[in-house]
């Protein structure tokens, strides 16, 4: 992989970041890299460990634990806030991520980590895929 296709990707995954709530598909995020679908998907799973959709994924229940959080946003508003479609598959990846349906994750308290700042709250709370190993949350 060249140091151009690296820009590109990165490129695109800023746009995930940025853009999360908006509908990114791969041909979406390929034009942004300038890259071809399949030869972006694949690029982006050397280059970052994961495929765009996951990448995305990520960033959007990043977003809901959020929004959940402040807990003045049911889970439907959640969900169709950080650009999903879809309840049952929000929900589902939700859960997958987090390790608790987002229902159950709004309902509980969220106080105790109030004190942390946000930026160091971040990397502790990124939802990752249960039993990935090397991850805070799966410490």
């Amino acid at each position: 992989m060249t140091l151009e296709d690296l820009v590109r990707l990165r490129r695109a995954r800023d746009v995930m970041d940025r853009d999360y709530a908006r509908p990114l598909d791969v041909p979406a995020l390929a034009r942004v890299a300038l890259m071809s679908p399949g030869h972006f998907s694949r690029s982006f799973r050397a280059a970052f460990g994961e495929t765009p959709y996951s990448y995305l994924m990520t960033r959007r229940v990043e977003r809901a634990k959020a929004l959940l959080r402040r807990g003045d946003m049911s889970v439907t508003e959640v969900c169709f806030a950080v650009g999903c479609t879809s309840l049952g598959s929000f929900s589902s990846r939700f859960s997958q991520l987090v390790g608790e349906s987002p229902s159950a994750y709004r309902a509980r308290r969220h106080d105790a980590g109030a004190a942390i700042p946000a930026c160091v709250a971040k990397i502790y709370t990124r939802p990752v895929r249960i039993g990935e190993a090397g991850s805070p949350a799966a410490s």
